[in-house]
């Protein structure tokens, strides 16, 4: 099964830029969309449709804000969209959907760039999530947590990890919020396969930021320990350009 996961920054805009030719080329089994900014009667669904995906979609209650979708050529046993939080549910943060006994979810954690209030926002979150994936686990062991984490977990992922030092998605604890959220059972697809410098799946618009690959990878899909033995391969599609971000691609044996 080829899981795909991909921040559009915008299905509206990516649609504009040919994402959907790629999806059919990409030939993803399971895709997982975070920032899709809009409602369900703003997209056009048959192009998914015509493309054979199922389609799934959570959104923001803020119009042009956040939004997770998961796209899947085999229909799911179940979905659930949120986590029982509001003022998370209500940002459109979080979707799963169980494919037997292997539970897939699409997640976009808060950004805290903005300022203070949202980073406060943003490490509150990470906690909630943390004990709700744990709570989760216990009932769906076989977990694949793809998305937009919004955090460079070791110096590798960032381009200037000395600038950087105390800009949101590098900071001290978020890092360790990482560390200890891997540690307590899960895997970094991308980083099981590939230990190399240079690899970001994130580059800011400004500077020609991506041209000169001054990214940040901050896009994963994690895994639970229990499925590592069915990894077959995890690599970031930088070629993809309907976003800000790219997509990252992990291939892992559903046969459970």
């Amino acid at each position: 099964m080829k899981i795909i996961t991909y921040n559009v920054n915008g299905i509206r805009s990516a649609l504009n830029k040919g994402f959907i030719d790629w999806l059919k080329a990409a030939d993803g089994d399971i895709v997982c969309l975070q920032e899709t900014k809009a409602t369900l009667e703003q997209i056009p669904v048959f192009y998914f449709e015509e493309a054979g995906y199922n389609h799934f979609w959570f959104s923001g209650q803020k119009k042009g804000y956040s939004g997770v979708s998961i796209l899947s050529k085999i229909k799911p046993d179940n979905v659930v969209k949120g986590i029982d939080i509001e003022k998370y549910d209500n940002e459109g943060r979080f979707i799963r959907a169980d494919f037997g006994k292997i539970s897939v979810v699409s997640v976009y954690h808060p950004s805290g760039s903005s300022g203070d209030e949202r980073q406060g926002f943003k490490m509150n979150w990470l906690e909630d999530f943390y004990n709700y994936i744990q709570k989760l686990k216990v009932e769906r062991p076989y977990l694949i947590l793809a998305g937009d984490y919004n955090i460079c977990h070791k110096p590798i992922d960032i381009h200037d990890p000395i600038r950087n030092a105390g800009s949101s998605g590098f900071l001290p604890e978020e890092r360790e919020w990482m560390s200890r959220f891997l540690d307590s059972g899960f895997t970094d697809s991308f980083r099981f396969f590939n230990n190399q410098a240079h690899q970001y799946t994130w580059w800011s618009y400004r500077t020609n930021a991506r041209s000169k690959n001054l990214g940040w990878r901050i896009d994963y899909i994690i895994i639970s320990k229990k499925l590592e033995e069915r990894l077959k391969s995890s690599t970031i599609l930088s070629h993809a350009l309907h976003s800000d971000h790219c997509p990252v691609l992990t291939e892992i044996d559903f046969n459970i």
